[in-house]
């Protein structure tokens, strides 16, 4: 990771229906990464050579092997290769599992989810995640649809599919992951995250990023969308966990913002 001078910077959520503006300090992160994941008080990520880090004491820590993708969260660390082979982090070494996933994700109620190289969506109830053995069979359930993009969380499950439309999923819970039936959500987005808090946050293909607002246990789905911009960036990847949102931008800088 090479260090880069630390920059505060001033972030805009842009309201998009009320037009209200709130700005939030940010701070540039010494490094580059095209991929992070906030869950637990902890954050991941991988850069472009697809080595991993971690954020310990303030700095990152280059853990052994190499990912496309990772995501800790109640279920774990858990990341995917360039080969779709899916690992779990156990102790302080990688065991591999059962499975080929291209995206994972952590934040379920102690469930895993995910999506394949098909775009079949794919989740691991609770069981089965705090039993992992190197090789072992895993009772992987395919729930119906197509997705590029699945994320877990609270409140239940969002996803996008290869058209940028986005997608919630009702009754996801630890023991039946696989939830009861999708319904579409306006707007567009390539990735989406949903946070530990219940927040969902994601980027659209032109490096917009946006929030939901209006998430509750009443409504999950939440009431409409807000832009979050500032100076003028383009953003590639967003996470947030325990009051902070981590951000890369296109040209893989790292930013944390406190909400």
């Amino acid at each position: 990771m090479t260090p880069s001078l630390a920059l505060l910077l001033l972030l805009a959520l842009v309201g998009c229906s009320s037009g209200q503006t709130v700005s939030l300090s940010c701070t540039q992160v010494p490094g580059a990464l095209v991929q992070i994941d906030a869950g637990n008080g902890q954050v991941f990520g991988v850069n472009s050579a697809g080595m991993i880090y971690t954020l310990y004491s303030g700095s990152w820590t280059q853990l052994p092997g190499a990912l496309t993708h990772v995501s800790v969260g109640a279920a774990g660390v858990w990341g995917v290769n360039r080969d779709n082979l899916i690992y779990k982090l156990v102790g302080a070494e990688w065991v591999q599992t059962q499975g080929l996933l291209k995206q994972v994700d952590a934040g379920g109620a102690q469930f895993i989810s995910g999506a394949n190289m098909k775009d079949d969506i794919f989740c691991l109830g609770n069981n089965a995640t705090v039993s992992v053995k190197d090789g072992s069979a895993l009772p992987w359930v395919n729930i119906e649809g197509k997705l590029k993009y699945y994320s877990c969380g609270p409140l239940g499950c969002w996803g996008v599919n290869s058209a940028d439309d986005i997608y919630y999923r009702f009754g996801s819970t630890p023991s039946s992951c696989q939830g009861s039936s999708w319904q579409q959500v306006e707007g567009k987005l390539s990735m989406i995250e949903v946070g530990s808090d219940r927040s969902v946050y994601g980027v659209n293909s032109e490096g917009d990023m946006y929030r939901r607002n209006g998430i509750s246990a009443s409504n999950p789905l939440g009431s409409s969308w807000s832009q979050v911009t500032f100076g003028g960036r383009k953003f590639k990847h967003v996470s947030q966990d325990l009051g902070k949102l981590w951000v890369i931008t296109t040209d893989q800088a790292i930013f944390k913002c406190q909400l």
